[in-house]
């Protein structure tokens, strides 16, 4: 029976690397993203040619429940869900203004609950899925300067923990990776000098990348059903 993953922002970086292996891997993809619409449709027509999948894309706001809706409204089955759509924000919570706040939280913990909610049903119609959200350690230590950031991430991880319990009796499965810093465009805010710095702090000497994420993505979702509720860092050492 040919599987289908809904990936969320996956135009560039980590949903782009995810799209890729998961093709690999023989999955019917739905892939969304809020801009770069011309990039994410290459990218999908390059993928049913090279691995042979089908591959539907559409633009969607992941922190407007309406879009999130008509969405679902389109699509019939579902055995992956990938929350990895997100937006970052640099500054001091003091300066930032109510819209900018709601825009964060909205987009990472938001889209989470719009997602699964729809997911939900279409994957105990199946007897089971998996559900993959992509969080950051900011969400578990905290990060200054990225309050509204962290604040988000750390909702999506408690949100995984909870979902997990609530979904393990019908064979769903919900996990996160907690990223490190990845080396993907949401990062090109920062200099040289500052990605030299966090380098030094990194154990591992270097930046993660995207595909290492999509790697890891994969595997969990072809680990073994008693792995649920989990939110496993990948960071190089770092946290």
């Amino acid at each position: 029976m040919k599987r289908t993953a809904l990936i969320t922002g996956a135009s560039r970086g980590i949903g782009r690397a995810m799209a890729e292996v998961f093709a690999s891997a023989g999955y019917d993809l739905i892939l969304t993203c809020l801009r770069h619409m011309e990039e994410l449709e290459k990218l999908g027509r390059e993928l049913e040619n090279s691995h042979s999948i089908s591959c539907r894309c559409f633009t969607v706001d992941a922190g407007d429940c309406g879009a999130v809706t008509a969405l679902f409204s389109q699509i019939n089955q579902l055995d992956v869900l990938v929350n990895n759509a997100g937006i970052a924000h640099m500054g001091l919570l003091q300066d930032m203004t109510p819209q900018q706040w709601h825009r964060i939280i909205g987009t990472h913990l938001d889209g989470c609950f719009y997602t699964c909610r729809h997911a939900i049903p279409l994957m105990l119609a199946r007897g089971g899925g998996h559900i993959l959200n992509i969080s950051s350690v900011w969400g578990n230590v905290g990060a200054s300067m990225e309050v509204a950031y962290s604040a988000a991430k750390g909702g999506v991880n408690s949100f995984t923990r909870a979902l997990a319990k609530e979904l393990a009796p019908s064979h769903i499965q919900v996990n996160a990776i907690a990223c490190g810093v990845i080396d993907t465009d949401m990062n090109r805010c920062l200099s040289e000098d500052e990605l030299d710095t966090l380098r030094q702090e990194i154990p591992a000497d270097r930046l993660g990348t995207p595909r290492e994420v999509a790697a890891l993505a994969l595997q969990l979702i072809q680990a073994p059903g008693y792995l649920t509720g989990q939110v496993i860092t990948l960071d190089g050492g770092f946290v």
